[in-house]
């Protein structure tokens, strides 16, 4: 269990008209944003952002005040206090009145209201994609009900198996997952114990393993090797483990063996790269 204060925030981001302060528990980073009459995001964050639009999706609840938020086809929406938000990313808001809008937000506080050079938050990581193999047929074989409790219960066995191995899950993608680890063997360790898992509740996932420099922002993660890895879970087959030839040789020494899968180009990269399966561990 934890708590933090926001009045020890260990991050104060200050900007025309407003601030926000972040206090983070581990990987869950939340802000209080307090906007001041004549706020505007087109007007004081977009010199910040560097964007035409705010391109965060934020979800909170406001404490005070009213905010106003338009998106470019016209739709607008007002919020006020007590009101839970969800506002997608494209959009340009305002502060309506004379009240403060003070809020919290759950979701877009890790770089939201930094300008370029403090959200540039690159490093190197290793990425794991995993898919459930066939999924609408699985869905439509057991039916709504039962696959929503099937769908529950992969999330729950895939997220122990990230934290298992001192990974983070940073996104799910509908029927699969994309969490990053700061190893490679740890990756595949988690992988292989997924995998298990799943043989257990009779789905079968594909896996794909690569490292590489990203960039982690509101609840994402960019970058090339985000797109390489996506590309290898595309050649993966039913319950197999695809690893890239950076993967490869940076678990060179381990306990794990290795098939040649030969060499791929993928879609938007340049050039061949050599692509392995897990075929065993000791």
């Amino acid at each position: 269990m934890q708590r933090r204060r926001f009045s020890e925030a260990v991050d104060v981001r200050h900007f025309p008209h407003g601030q926000i302060d972040v206090v983070e528990l581990d990987d869950v980073v939340v802000g209080r944003m307090t906007y001041e009459p004549g706020w505007r995001w087109s007007t004081d964050i977009k010199p910040i952002a560097g964007t035409e639009l705010c391109t965060y999706h934020h979800l909170g609840v406001t404490l005070s005040g009213r905010l106003r938020v338009e998106t470019p086809d016209g739709a607008e929406l007002e919020i006020g206090p007590g009101e839970v938000f969800e506002i997608p990313p494209g959009h340009d808001a305002w502060v309506v009145g004379d009240v403060p809008w003070v809020s919290v937000d759950f979701e877009a506080m890790r770089s939201y209201g930094r300008g370029p050079d403090a959200r540039d938050n690159r490093s190197l990581a290793t990425i794991l994609f995993t898919d459930i193999v066939d999924s609408t047929m699985v869905a439509t074989r057991v039916g709504d009900s039962t696959w929503k409790e099937l769908l529950a219960k992969h999330n729950e066995q895939a997220q122990a198996a990230v934290d298992r191995h001192r990974g983070r899950v940073v996104k799910w993608t509908g029927d699969g997952m994309l969490a990053l680890f700061d190893g490679a063997e740890r990756a595949v360790r988690s992988a292989i114990l997924l995998r298990s898992k799943m043989n257990e509740l009779g789905l079968e996932v594909r896996q794909a393993i690569h490292s590489g420099e990203v960039e982690v922002s509101a609840g994402d993660v960019r970058g090339i090797a985000v797109h390489a890895a996506a590309r290898i879970l595309m050649l993966a087959q039913p319950s197999e483990i695809l690893i890239s030839g950076v993967v490869h040789d940076l678990l060179d020494g381990s306990s794990f063996t290795f098939a040649d899968r030969g060499r791929h180009e993928l879609k938007g990269l340049s050039g061949e790269r050599p692509i392995f399966g897990i075929t065993d561990v000791n």
